[in-house]
């Protein structure tokens, strides 16, 4: 049983939200293309610690890589959803962000991925914004949600911080929030993005042990162009361009000092999702 949860956003590195007039969608095949190299380099990390996590997959990506999708089933990691075209949920309708659910699903099951029940919104976007998200989720089969962030700006402090019900009228989901630091007094990314990028491994090694006492799971997601040796640069909006660029450099070693200080596990088989996916 995991103790903890090590999660991967798959999705390529021009895969960015809120910037259509730099890289629009209608070009993205026109780019170079990253991440199965990049997923596979987060593959051979996992395999290398002995770990196993939980792939939330780009629909547009399994399309294209549908090799890759396999090579992550069959290296023992849960594969789940993270949007068929990388799209904040705010921006949609709720008849978009359902079509949008089962076109990322069908491309899952085309690849091979086996049952699905995990998701993530792109930006954590799940969220007041878009208050009739979780209900979709539960009536298209969902069982596990993981797109609240309990940070101002893309989510809210209030969120709490540990594994939840979240009621729908379609049937409650659980919620699984990201692991949160403190930073002059406020609730900052530690377990992704920024956050994780910055931290001494032995900083975010020591806060999720801090959870564990507590008898809480500590979540933790990347993104394969985090590891990249060399990523593309695109001319962003500041605070786009300090959560993507932010202390890339030597991340990949840092990452793989907090995997060998945990125990990590898919989403699905944390105890609280074990309990929830046995009712």
């Amino acid at each position: 049983m995991a103790l903890n949860a090590f999660t991967v956003d798959v999705e390529d590195w021009f895969h960015i939200c809120g910037v259509d007039d730099r890289l629009p969608a209608s070009q993205w095949d026109r780019l170079e293309s990253r991440v199965v190299p990049t997923t596979r380099a987060l593959l051979d990390d996992l395999a290398a610690a002995g770990q196993r996590g939980t792939f939330l997959v780009v629909g547009w990506v399994a399309e294209r890589h549908p090799a890759l999708i396999r090579e992550i089933r069959d290296g023992g990691h849960e594969i789940g959803l993270h949007g068929h075209r990388h799209r904040r949920i705010f921006e949609m309708t709720p008849e978009a962000f359902r079509q949008d659910l089962r076109d990322n699903l069908a491309a899952l099951a085309a690849a091979g991925a086996g049952p699905v029940v995990s998701f993530r919104a792109p930006e954590w976007s799940l969220n007041h914004r878009a208050p009739w998200g979780p209900a979709i989720l539960a009536e298209e089969g969902l069982r596990i949600d993981a797109s609240r962030a309990p940070v101002a700006r893309v989510g809210s402090p209030g969120y709490p911080r540990r594994p939840y019900p979240l009621a729908t009228p379609a049937g409650a989901l659980l919620e699984v929030p990201p692991l949160v630091g403190r930073l002059a007094g406020h609730a900052v990314p530690l377990g992704w993005g920024w956050g994780l990028r910055k931290a001494a491994p032995a900083d975010v090694v020591s806060a999720i042990a801090a959870n564990n006492r507590d008898g809480d799971p500590a979540v933790l997601t990347v993104h394969p162009w985090e590891l990249d040796p060399a990523p593309p640069h695109v001319r962003l909006p500041a605070p786009l361009a300090f959560a993507h660029y932010y202390k890339l450099s030597g991340f990949r070693e840092r990452l793989r000092q907090v995997l060998a200080g945990a125990e990590f596990g898919p989403l699905c088989e944390l105890p609280d999702a074990r309990a929830w996916l046995a009712d």
